[in-house]
């Protein structure tokens, strides 16, 4: 592709918290009052029919130590278990990818994850009306931005857009209501923290160290596919470009539906490429956001590192050009 420019408390908690708020909407309470000491060694074969409230409250607390879980969703996937495995690194702990009692009594905090949040004017700016799929339809575009209040504060708060809707029934997202949001960990910020990164493609995760050789952060990562693979061996970051536009061009990369031609598509977080490009000094090759982020890892990319947008910023904000990219099996 191308483009330019933190006690253990689990004992105290009440456990079946999960299984009693199953039944009925998502409170709260309920998430901020879930048993992470609950939630079992395995994943489940199968998913549940509905977001886990212990699940949620995990997810966060990975999120907040660094160690993202992708979009927070209270399902127990596999980006879930990859970022148990990122943060028992991080605490120097045997790595498993489970929620031992010296996992859960590291992660829990006394801080609540849900909170409420109201909806301001600045919220209901620049919205679109919808993303066509056809990418000669999205080069007509002014800005591929978000389209409705509710993807734009799923987003902001690292949630899948459907626990954000579970979590406020009948919200219509309107500016004074007030409704519950997960609060995530703040960015870590720090230009020049990060001084080497890992793609690993097995593990599907990217990882962040510091000069030192400590983890500074990992996260859920889509690497390439079968029919595009990512690059191999060590590359460089060349540079950072925020709200990117996209240049697609089937000459180069790949073809989309039936556009033949060069296209420039806006920028905007449902751009293709999201709302950041991390440039290697592989040509065409990057580390960038996404629209879906509920597909990362789950899906394959043309050859590059997909991120959620918000990891992608978090890493764009910490890498320097120059930066080592050595991507790994």
């Amino acid at each position: 592709m191308f483009m330019k420019n933190m006690a253990f408390l689990a004992a105290s908690l009440t456990l079946g918290l999960c299984a009693a708020a199953g039944a009925e909407e998502l409170r709260p309470d309920a998430i901020n009052n879930a048993s992470v000491a609950s939630v079992p060694p395995e994943r489940p074969l199968e998913a549940p029919p509905r977001p886990e409230p212990a699940i949620i409250r995990l997810q966060v607390l990975l999120d907040r130590a660094g160690s993202s879980p992708g979009v927070i969703d209270g399902y127990y996937g596999e980006n879930v278990a990859k970022a148990i495995a990122g943060f028992e690194t991080m605490q120097r702990l045997p790595v498993d990818g489970k929620p031992d009692p010296e996992v859960v009594g590291r992660l829990i905090g006394d801080e609540p994850v849900i909170e409420p949040y109201v909806v301001l004017e600045e919220d209901t700016k620049d919205l679109v009306e919808r993303i066509p799929g056809d990418y000669g339809e999205q080069a007509e575009m002014e800005h591929l931005g978000y389209t409705s209040v509710a993807e734009r504060l799923s987003e902001r708060f690292h949630m899948d857009i459907d626990l954000l809707k579970a979590l406020n029934p009948g919200s219509a997202f309107a500016v004074g209501d007030t409704i519950s949001v997960v609060i995530p960990g703040p960015p870590k910020g720090g230009k020049g923290r990060v001084k080497r990164i890992e793609v690993r493609r097995g593990a599907g995760q990217v990882a962040a160290f510091a000069e030192n050789g400590s983890l500074v952060a990992v996260y859920p990562a889509t690497i390439g596919s079968e029919e595009t693979p990512s690059p191999s061996g060590t590359h460089k970051v060349k540079g950072v470009a925020r709200k990117p536009t996209y240049v697609y061009n089937p000459k180069i990369n790949f073809k989309q539906g039936d556009n033949d031609e060069r296209l420039e598509l806006p920028s905007g977080p449902n751009n293709p490429v999201g709302s950041v490009w991390i440039d290697l000094t592989k040509p065409t090759y990057g580390i960038h956001g996404t629209p879906e982020p509920s597909l990362v890892d789950k899906v394959g990319s043309h050859g590059c590192v997909r991120l959620a947008n918000w990891d992608a910023e978090e890493l764009a904000a910490m890498v320097k050009p120059g930066v080592v990219v050595e991507f790994t099996d």
